[in-house]
């Protein structure tokens, strides 16, 4: 009889390699490679016929009537937003999100918000006792909610007693790390594990029509622990985002098979859980009475819903010799210096011997490639010392030829602003017909643009 072979799994990316070594192959993290127990290899043979022995599968037309998923409201609209509308039955989301931002506090609540209009829901904790939640629930105001409440770890334990009467229309897992079956060998939170005990939740909830919500630790750089497999197999990935400084919570689809990806929702940190913010834009906005030098608003996008910030840009000129240094919160770093060198090499700005600093206010992170033109007109103005005028918002994508790009859905964007009292708008040539109540000057380069901000024409 063979015997199984010995693998070592990364911890990290979840790759297999059949020694040990310091340092994992595929993603570069030392000391994460964990001795696993392999299965028996069985080695192919051409005699093997692969075309019997099988059954048939039932094959159906791209035209076939399919209905339209039931999905359960949660009674918090900033995450019915962010989850397209709902829980959806027999569906399995995942919601990741670093230690202490607020993960367990906004599925408490909506569990209980669910509980009390009729849904039989339950929370399974692996990581507190069941006193614990209780007590966390009645900071809340929501001790009187009937949520079935259990303190347990065993996958086996949970889907017995899960399958025993009604399944519940939705059930927690706080956290996946923690749960542990007993058909695979590990310690719980191992590669191995996490993949097991999801694949046995994630079954009972296809076979059920139960809603399945698995909490996931992150690692240090913020991606959810564990193997990327993980994310394969859920149907929904929220990441719930933002400092634990800052008061305010950001949850960003960023997978959904039931609805749109990267939706937000934001939330407050209150001393009576997390509040709904139903204006961010506002919510990111500082006092704009005055101009001041390096401050430029974008309308972001993010899925359908677009969100003003304001991107704040620092220039100190330093003494000959001395080396400048490059700061960047919120904002991508490489683009930053993409921004900056199509600023000198076609514009005749310097910034060589500035230190540059750039912030996007109130802890949010862009990632929309619209962003270009106001961090331009941020660092021009920051230069020159020219403010921006205060009723205007930037947005347009720089190309390394200076050329200013159109970016999708101007018109939305120009509607937020306008709402919130905006009247300009610095935007590319082939988007000023768009204007959405507002006066737009477009820009076909970044050159002309640079000229505008400083008054040459």
């Amino acid at each position: 009889m063979a015997k199984p072979q010995k693998r070592y799994v990364c911890q990290s990316c979840g790759s297999v390699s059949h020694r040990w070594q310091g340092q994992c192959a595929d993603c570069s993290e030392w000391n994460t490679l964990v001795e696993e127990a392999g299965a028996v290899v069985t080695p192919f043979h051409a005699k093997h016929n692969l075309q019997g022995g099988g059954r048939t599968i039932l094959m159906s037309g791209l035209d076939a009537d399919v209905a339209l998923p039931d999905r359960m409201a949660t009674g918090i609209a900033e995450l019915d937003r962010a989850l397209g509308g709902g829980f959806v039955e027999a569906s399995a989301t995942l919601i990741g999100g670093d230690p202490g931002i607020g993960k367990s506090t906004l599925l408490l609540q909506a569990a209980a918000k669910m509980a009390v209009a009729g849904l039989s829901v339950a929370y399974v904790s692996g990581e507190e006792a069941a006193d614990q939640v209780r007590l966390r629930a009645r900071r809340l105001g929501l001790g009187s909610a009937p949520v079935q409440l259990a303190s347990a770890t065993s996958t086996r334990d949970i889907l017995t007693t899960m399958s025993q009467g009604a399944p519940p229309a939705l059930l927690i897992i706080d956290s996946i790390q923690t749960m542990h079956s007993d058909l695979i060998e590990g310690a719980p939170g191992t590669v191995s594990q996490v993949r097991a005990s999801s694949q046995e939740l994630i079954r009972f909830a296809k076979e059920r029509g139960t809603a399945v919500v698995l909490v996931g630790h992150v690692t240090k750089d913020g991606s959810i622990a564990g193997p990327r497999v993980l994310e394969h197999m859920v149907d929904t990935v929220l990441s719930f985002e933002g400092e634990r400084s800052h008061q305010y919570r950001i949850l960003r689809a960023i997978k959904n098979r039931f609805g749109g990806t990267d939706e937000i929702g934001v939330f407050a940190m209150e001393t009576g859980g997390l509040s709904e913010v139903a204006n961010p834009s506002a919510l990111f906005l500082t006092q704009r009475d005055e101009g001041v030098t390096g401050t430029t608003v974008f309308p972001a996008l993010e899925g359908t819903r677009p969100v003003l910030v304001e991107i704040q840009a620092l220039v100190v000129r330093l003494a000959s010799g001395a080396t400048p240094r490059r700061a960047v919160v919120g904002w991508d770093s490489g683009r930053l210096a993409m921004i900056l060198a199509v600023l000198e090499a076609r514009c005749g700005l310097s910034f060589s011997t500035c230190e540059v600093y750039l912030n996007v206010a109130g802890g949010y992170r862009v990632q929309d490639p619209a962003a270009d033109l106001a961090v331009a007109a941020a660092l021009v103005s920051a230069l020159s010392e020219r403010p921006v005028p205060v009723d205007a918002v930037a947005f347009g994508e720089v190309a390394l030829s200076g050329e200013v790009r159109p970016v999708a859905h101007g018109a939305l964007r120009l509607k937020e602003a306008g709402k919130l009292g905006f009247e300009r708008a610095l935007v590319p040539i082939s988007m000023a017909s768009e204007a959405g109540g507002l006066r737009l000057s477009g820009f076909r380069t970044l050159g002309q643009f640079v000229d505008h901000m400083l008054g040459r024409g």
